[in-house]
């Protein structure tokens, strides 16, 4: 049976690949025109070890001085030996361009722009031929008109028909403005990518979403594979916005919980004017059993200040999560123009 590999490179880039049935990963990305370090190609070396991140496999035969039984403990494994038994997530231990690959570029339309409150623009793109990626990661998409790109996370499932987003309108802002002001179905748009660490791992334990404003754009890729897929495990997510027009995709947190009985989530306003009902930062939403005395994954998905802030209230409470991945972003003001 074939099955998808996500190659995770240094840089951010990743690039999702078929291994046909038995085929190891190497002679995958090979065949591909991939070149992942290599050497031996009889796990004798240890030149093309990995770290294998999500998913299944069979780690084949080795040397202990190519790759030790801690090591393999540890989830690493030799890509020269390893045949996937399920879709698998691979870290090379090399850039994008010195495997001579590159971030893949795409070309295609814009479908619709929606108005989600008076801070907030959503918009989807047709999917183009050959787009894979994993839930939560990003895309850099340049700006209709213009030289400059903005980075934006999927916010659709990754089986879904269109891609959409979510974008935080700003003064200024030359993506929000042109969303705003200039964009209408069917004009052309490209992007590269996808790119990001930050993804859905397999779900083995309890799992905390945590995020802020258009933060929320990659935990509802996330939820959309959930719903494919399911969990043994509870999900929780806590949203934190600024302002009560800040919050926004509710409706589909709602059908998400009511379609996951697994899934729950709260919401939470910043500011001291609002009329929502829970007031404050996410910490002042973070029950002890959300937290499961640190056994637990944790996602984190905000601006800087939010991700520091978290960090140190989680390091005071003296919990050290089973794992912590973050993503920080920052909205963008007026873009300068690139060099030609």
């Amino acid at each position: 049976m074939a099955h998808q590999i996500a190659l995770n490179f240094e840089d951010g880039a990743t690039r999702i690949i078929a291994a046909r049935d038995g085929e190891t990963v190497a002679d995958a990305a090979y065949r591909l025109g991939i070149n992942i370090p290599l050497d031996c190609r009889d796990g004798a070396c240890g030149t093309c070890k990995c770290k294998v991140e999500a998913g299944r496999y069979d780690g084949g035969s080795y040397i202990e001085d190519a790759l030790s039984e801690d090591e393999a403990a540890q989830g690493f494994a030799l890509a020269c030996q390893m045949r996937p038994g399920s879709d698998v997530v691979v870290a090379i231990a090399a850039t994008a361009a010195q495997c001579k690959t590159r971030p893949q570029s795409f070309d295609t339309r814009l479908v619709s722009v929606r108005r989600l409150s008076a801070t907030t623009i959503g918009f989807s793109l047709e999917r183009p031929e050959g787009l894979a990626f994993l839930p939560g990661q990003y895309v850099n998409i340049q700006v209709p008109g213009s030289d400059a790109q903005r980075s934006y996370s999927f916010s659709s499932a990754p089986d879904a028909a269109t891609l959409e987003f979510l974008v935080r309108d700003i003064p200024g802002g030359q993506m929000s403005g042109w969303l705003r002001d200039v964009a209408q179905p069917g004009d052309a748009v490209r992007f590269t990518g996808p790119s990001g660490s930050f993804y859905l791992r397999d779900v083995s334990r309890p799992v905390l979403f945590l995020s802020g404003g258009t933060g929320l754009a990659p935990f509802l890729s996330m939820l959309g594979r959930l719903s494919a897929n399911l969990s043994d495990h509870p999900v929780h997510l806590v949203h934190g916005v600024t302002n009560d027009a800040d919050l926004v995709e509710i409706e589909a947190l709602e059908a998400a919980a009511a379609r996951m009985p697994f899934f729950s989530f709260t919401t939470c306003v910043s500011s001291e004017t609002s009329t929502h009902p829970r007031l404050g930062y996410v910490t002042n939403h973070l029950a002890a059993e959300q937290l499961n005395a640190g056994d637990i994954d944790i996602y984190l998905c905000g601006p800087p200040p939010m991700v520091d802030a978290v960090r140190s209230w989680l390091q005071g409470q003296g919990i050290t999560p089973a794992s912590f991945h973050t993503e920080k972003f920052a909205a963008s003001g007026p873009a300068v123009k690139q060099a030609a």
